[in-house]
């Protein structure tokens, strides 16, 4: 229940389309700040990892945007990656990969 209601206001600080899978620009904001929290709480905050694996660039390098896309989309089964299908747009989706691909989300200071 705690997680749902999180989820939902995720999906208010992102924007309501997301909700309908239409939103027209993601905001990136609330994408950035969706990736770090929510995610760096398994991911580790600094994406170093912890629960999950790390989700930084040297970490994905074997990984294709798409691929990284699907995983975020779909989850992995049997773990506690959830999907995220039916709470971001494939558009957020595309952004959060591209941005975990390019090290965008990473600061400076957390390379080490």
């Amino acid at each position: 229940m705690i997680r749902w209601k999180r989820r939902l206001a995720i999906i208010a600080m992102i924007g309501v389309g997301s909700l309908h899978g239409h939103a027209e620009q993601p905001s990136e904001s609330g994408l950035r700040e969706l990736v770090l929290q929510d995610c760096g709480s398994c991911h580790g905050m600094t994406l170093k990892g912890g629960l999950g694996p790390a989700l930084r660039p040297s970490d994905l390098e074997n990984r294709s945007v798409e691929a990284v896309a699907a995983i975020i989309r779909s989850g992995v089964p049997e773990t506690a990656m959830p999907p995220w299908k039916d709470l971001l747009s494939d558009g957020e989706i595309r952004w959060i990969s591209e941005a975990l691909k390019s090290g965008s989300l990473v600061n400076n200071d957390d390379s080490r």
